[in-house]
């Protein structure tokens, strides 16, 4: 039957490059869907930028752009990096969508009104001078556990405690320098214990891996938590339905943009949304991901969907990580690889490969030997598969016209490569990349060694033995066509090129059994080049160099953050406007301090023509004994402000971002109360 499934990998945050470390999951699920494809199913693949988010809008400050320009550059970055790497997305959209913004309120909604919301007021680490509430990530300070300095305001990356931001010794906003205060702020909860029993099931349904099911048990033992769902302003992100400053924390629409990027591409295909979203439907939705977001996408994806209406995946596959030659990728070592990087010296297939044949089933992490990638790429594509084209093609080009001959000098070889096919296939269904290519290489080796032991090389140098050399290369290549089957899901670029060489329709996997008999093939083109040492080197320099130009660039942003750390210019006016604002030159005749008042001066200004009462809020920068006398500029025909302490009939002018930061404008000398400024 033609299985209907919805396919999606976790979605790569629009704040920076795709690097191998993310490829693996890209790559794993690419691999899975192309199978399903050659299989005939109908089988589409999305994706997206996560899009929102505190990091997002403070590098776009940063970079002095805003942040939608920021996620729209790096999406067009990012899907340059996935086309190169073949990654066959049907659609790659982003989550600061409209489809997003929509079908986020409309779960958040639907969840509210089922009682799955609540309120409540918490406490929270606060930026005093950008005036804003501070994530977790955008504090640091010293270890409350092992006293290592310049920690996480969450975890130690020195000793792994974790803790709360308000536990952290000698706290710093990673945004302004400030110590952060606290502060209190009204937020919005999912209440995840309301699904319990739900999830007990849904997780102990074959939906998941059984070392993901056991890790998820040991949550359900020690309680399921309420999920803070919102953030306060400033914050780039959707705005909740129904309040006036408070957003959804990143994670609440992340997962939901895998709904709005399908909700795209149906409704310019014409797929019908609705049938692969309502609960109890024949379509299969699946999701690829990577060990570290379980918790989002086992406990709260689900239960988001279900308390909308919404159907639950059928499965959520988690893999691990990857790391460089048996190291956590570095920076300083030249093992932190970007795609881009990769792509600049070497084939991409090369790396689809060997990610299939170290990936399994499980969520273990995986190791990128470069030593050994070298020698089994070298080894298994150049050595073994595309050197069983090579070897046959000549022949068949120059003693033959490139026909194939009319019988297969082993069937009974051909027949055995054939019976594998749904073994193999089991393989890829199953997810077992590493065993499947395990068992498409032994099948390589046979063909080689029937090539050795038929010797056509021999052969064609005697009389009378064309038809046998004819039959042995007709039998070679057939052998290679049902390795390059078998291949296609992991090499689609190298498939190509052997189909166009093999003179065939594209390949099915329902279509390999037949033989290709009295049939032209095509001028053999090589494949693939072997993997030299001075191409490894070249990405471990390359990448040395990118995380340096990245370092001062990140300097460079940072230098420009602080000489421009300053307001934007207004909107433009008519001279007319301005022309309506009366600025004159008063002197400051007496300056007291308002009881009550924290930021207040009361002021008396002389203007030439009788005096004015103005409250200035200047108290963190000047005495009151230092400003009488002085002469200053105020807006004498500002409507007076009634106040609790009296009536402000004017407004003085300051420069400066507040606090000891204010300095009040003096004009030169000469200058007389009552002129006017022009």
């Amino acid at each position: 039957m033609q299985r209907k499934i919805l396919v999606t990998s976790a979605l790569p945050y629009a704040n920076g490059s795709i690097h191998l470390g993310h490829m693996v999951e890209y790559i794993q699920t690419d691999i899975w869907v192309r199978f399903q494809r050659m299989r005939g199913h109908e089988c589409h693949y999305v994706c997206a930028d996560d899009a929102h988010g505190t990091p997002i809008m403070l590098r776009a400050q940063k970079e002095g752009i805003t942040p939608e320009q920021l996620i729209s550059d790096v999406s067009t970055e990012h899907q340059a990096d996935f086309a190169e790497f073949a990654i066959s997305f049907d659609n790659y959209h982003s989550t600061h969508s409209d489809e997003n913004r929509a079908l986020a309120s409309q779960i958040y909604l639907a969840n509210r009104d089922a009682g799955h919301i609540e309120t409540r007021t918490i406490s929270q680490a606060y930026d005093p001078e950008k005036e804003m509430f501070l994530p977790d990530r955008f504090i640091r300070g010293e270890c409350p556990k092992c006293g290592a300095a310049d920690q996480y305001g969450d975890n130690c990356e020195a000793c792994g405690a974790t803790y709360d931001p308000t536990e952290l010794k000698n706290p710093v906003s990673a945004v302004s320098g400030a110590t952060p205060i606290t502060k209190e702020s009204e937020h919005y909860f999912f209440k995840l214990g309301d699904f319990e029993k739900t999830l007990q099931e849904w997780t102990h349904s074959d939906h998941l891996q059984p070392e993901v099911t056991r890790k998820l048990s040991e949550w359900f033992e020690s309680g399921l938590q309420d999920w803070d769902i919102s953030r306060d302003a400033p914050y780039f992100g959707f705005q909740i339905p129904d309040t006036d400053n408070k957003f959804f924390y990143v994670w609440m629409d992340a997962p939901i943009g895998y709904l709005a990027s399908f909700k795209n591409y149906c409704d310019r295909s014409g797929i019908d949304f609705d049938s692969f979203m309502k609960p109890g439907s024949d379509t299969e939705m699946v999701h690829f991901i990577g060990k570290d977001i379980i918790y989002f996408h086992a406990l709260f994806w689900p239960a988001m969907l279900e308390g909308a209406g919404f159907r639950q995946p059928d499965n959520v596959y988690a893999h691990g990580f990857l790391t460089v030659d048996g190291k956590k990728m570095s920076k300083s070592r030249g093992t932190f690889i970007k795609a881009r990087t990769y792509l600049d010296h070497l084939n991409p297939e090369y790396l689809r490969y060997y990610f299939a044949a170290k990936l399994g089933s499980g969520i273990d992490d995986i190791d990128l030997s470069l030593e050994d990638f070298q020698t089994r790429i070298n080894s298994d594509l150049v050595g073994k598969v595309v050197n069983i084209a090579s070897r046959c093609a000549g022949f068949l080009t120059k003693r033959f016209d490139g026909k194939l001959g009319s019988e297969l000098s082993e069937p009974s070889l051909f027949n055995d490569f054939i019976k594998q096919a749904e073994n193999i296939a089991k393989r890829y269904e199953d997810r077992e990349f590493g065993q499947a290519m395990r068992e498409i290489m032994a099948l390589a080796d046979r063909a080689n060694q029937y090539i050795d032991e038929m010797k056509p090389w021999v052969l064609a140098k005697e009389d009378g033995k064309e038809a046998e050399v004819q039959a042995i290369c007709t039998m070679g290549i057939n052998l290679f066509r049902v390795l390059i089957a078998y291949l296609k899901p992991v090499l689609p670029k190298t498939a190509e090129q052997a189909e166009a060489f093999l003179n065939i329709e594209a390949l099915q996997w329902e279509n390999i059994e037949a033989p290709l008999l009295d049939h032209n093939i095509n001028k053999f083109k090589p494949l693939m080049t072997r993997v030299e040492q001075d191409k490894i080197d070249a990405i471990i320099e390359g990448s040395k160099q990118s995380m340096e130009a990245e370092k001062q660039l990140t300097k460079n942003l940072d230098k420009k953050s602080e000489k421009t750390d300053i307001e934007p210019i207004a909107d433009e006016i008519q001279f007319d406007d301005f022309a309506k604002v009366d600025l004159r030159i008063a002197k400051i005749v007496n300056a007291e301090h308002v009881e009550g008042a924290d930021k207040l001066l009361k002021l008396t200004l002389d203007i030439g023509i009788g005096e004015k009462q103005v409250f200035a809020g200047i108290k963190s920068a000047y005495s009151p004994e230092d400003l009488i006398g002085k002469l200053t500029v105020m807006v004498a025909n500002l409507a007076p402000r009634k106040m609790r302490f009296g009536l402000s009939e004017g407004m003085v002018l300051a420069a400066g971002p507040g606090g000891k930061d204010l300095f009040v404008l003096n004009p030169d000398d000469g200058a007389q109360p009552g002129m006017r400024v022009k």
